[in-house]
């Protein structure tokens, strides 16, 4: 009894020493002689320096590299820690230890090479995910701006024909556009003339209505309002720059918008591209026109010329972007998403703050208006992510954003403003968070996506506020939704936010539950079963794309998942999950 005692004993020590080994620096190994210029380890039977005379490298080069002389005991491999234990164990054995202390030496060594064994097979598994994620990260790579060509320029209101308003906001009016080097309806491309100088030519409601082949119109024209930046383009572009984060690089190559950007180096962020991100493919200024509804919609921001009582500036910042159909609150409005398309729409958007997250961007201002759907063949609805008007996009401070007084901008639309963002008290040294606070948003939005109302907007018992609300207030999803979407999206409207899952896991175990189906049967996991699913998903993936000349909604999102694929945040993902279905 006592020998098994002693052999569980060991291996106990053996696994939480290298546990501890690999999380964060242990206790001292080796010990240092006052004669000697560097520490030297003891290990095995006999010393040896840890610098100059442990035959690679000198100690001051290993000051160089970063790591204190007293950890190089830990630069062993466990392998060879194991190896040498076990061979210790042996001359101990001849030695005539006690069977105690032989066994305890014995399941120590046996221990480690356990624990090395283990963590090879994860050294495998996260090989195995690099190299799916290069494959896929180059297969997703967004087409060429549609704007990018050598014969157009389109940093001039007047190279556009501009059609009927789409919609307008706190802060700017978003009109429907075309331009002749792209296609429209035949017939009406022979029509248009456009005048430079003249302003854009604007086609008229009743005309439109009148003609059987109406112009398509693949383009918005986002005109902001310009109240308080003057007239000067630099100034112009400098105020709205948020607005500018998803800019192209060609979207800013015109004007003063490259003047503008070098000049900010260090300062505001530009969003690499991604399919849930909107992209802006001109940005410039111009005068303000007169543009159909205007004086009924906004005269208050129109300019004196325009408008008597108009406050507004006479020149101001136009964004030029895709046109897409309907907001998400108008899809959501006339449609009813199923299940399991309910759950990718949520997918989408965790996916697309995950890429802010990545890029050190906050959108802070996430609601249902401003997020804009296409549908696909299918009709499977598309999500893209919009109006980054509030967002914190400034390199000096990333997602930690210095709270030193109410002055301090925390962002737009407070129903859906994180905990910890919303009961911020500032301070010298108090400091917001954001990392997660976009993921909380969307967890409240999963709740009008599924069908019901968002119970941050609601009215009486059935309105929460973010800063007093408790989780046990929660209303539950409907039974219809899957249960892992169920516990996520509780998980991600935690108060505390180190309690939530990232975007990157929380978009992992909606990947994990749409497609892991059977094959991932969580009580039963092996790391190997899991590289041989990937692997079988990275195939399908690549075929589906191919067959297709225009992928559906759900292969796109299993090419991001795999693009996006890293070993960590995977089993975080898992584990989330099995401990889910385990507590059932």
């Amino acid at each position: 009894m006592a020998v098994r005692q002693a052999l569980g004993r060991g291996l106990q020590l053996g696994r939480a020493m290298l546990l501890r080994f690999a999380a964060k620096p242990c206790p001292v190994y080796g010990w240092k002689r006052p004669e000697r210029p560097f520490p030297v380890a003891v290990w095995g039977r006999g010393e040896r320096p840890a610098g100059r005379a442990a035959g690679r490298g000198s100690g001051p080069r290993g000051l160089r590299l970063g790591l204190p002389d007293r950890y190089r005991f830990f630069r062993q491999s466990v392998a060879g820690l194991a190896a040498r234990l076990q061979r210790q164990f042996l001359v101990r054995a001849r030695g005539g230890a006690g069977p105690c202390g032989r066994a305890v030496f014995l399941a120590f060594g046996l221990g480690l090479g356990l624990i090395e064994e283990r963590q090879a097979e994860g050294r495998r598994a996260a090989s195995a995910c690099q190299e799916i994620q290069e494959i896929f990260t180059q297969k997703s790579k967004l087409l060429p701006d549609p704007l990018d060509t050598r014969r157009w320029q389109g940093f001039r209101l007047e190279e556009y024909l501009i059609g009927q308003s789409i919609g307008k906001g706190c802060s700017a009016a978003v009109y429907e556009a075309t331009v002749p080097v792209l296609p429209r309806a035949p017939g009406v491309a022979k029509g248009t003339k456009l005048f430079p100088g003249k302003g854009p030519d604007v086609v008229p409601q009743e005309e439109a209505e009148r003609t059987p082949a109406a112009p398509a119109f693949p383009l918005a024209i986002k005109m902001m309002w310009n109240l308080s930046a003057g007239s000067s383009s630099e100034a112009i572009f400098s105020t709205m720059s948020q607005e500018l984060v998803p800019a192209s690089r060609v979207a800013l190559a015109g004007e003063y918008g490259a003047v503008t950007f070098r000049k900010s180096k260090g300062g505001r962020k530009q969003l690499s591209p991604h399919p849930n991100v909107i992209r802006v493919f001109r940005a410039f200024t111009s005068s303000v026109p007169l543009l159909p509804g205007a004086l009924v919609d906004y005269p208050d921001v129109l300019p004196p010329r325009l408008h008597p009582e108009g406050l507004g500036h006479g020149r101001t910042l136009f964004l030029v972007m895709k046109n897409y159909p309907c907001t998400l609150r108008q899809y959501l409005r006339e449609n009813t998403p199923s299940p399991r398309l309910a759950t990718v729409m949520t997918l989408q958007l965790l996916e697309g703050v995950d890429h802010l997250v990545q890029q050190g961007v906050a959108h802070r201002d996430l609601k249902s208006d401003n997020i804009l759907v296409e549908l696909d063949a299918d009709g499977c609805p598309w999500l893209v992510i919009t109006d980054f008007g509030c967002c914190l996009a400034d390199e000096r401070v990333g997602l930690q954003l210095p709270f030193t007084s109410w002055y301090v901008d925390r962002g737009g639309n407070g129903c859906l403003m994180a905990p910890e963002v919303s009961t911020a008290c500032p301070g010298p040294k108090a400091v917001i968070d954001y990392s997660k606070a976009d993921a909380w948003a969307v967890g409240a939005l999963a709740y009008e996506i599924f069908g019901l109302s968002n119970p941050f907007y609601g009215q009486g018992k059935a309105h929460l506020e973010s800063r007093s609300y408790q989780e046990a207030q929660l209303p539950s999803l409907p039974e219809s939704a899957p249960l892992e979407v169920r516990q996520l999206v509780r998980s991600l409207l935690q108060r505390e936010a180190s309690k939530r899952p990232s975007a990157r896991v929380a978009a992992n175990v909606l990947h994990l539950s749409l497609w892991g189906d059977h094959t991932l049967a969580l009580k039963s996991l092996k790391l190997d079963k899991m590289i041989g699913w990937l692997l079988q998903q990275s195939a399908a993936t690549l075929l589906a794309d191919r067959l297709t000349e225009k992928s559906c909604v759900e292969t796109k999102m299993k090419m991001l998942f795999l693009a996006n694929l890293e070993y960590e945040t995977l089993c975080q993902a898992a584990l989330l999950l099995y401990s889910w279905r385990a507590a059932l």
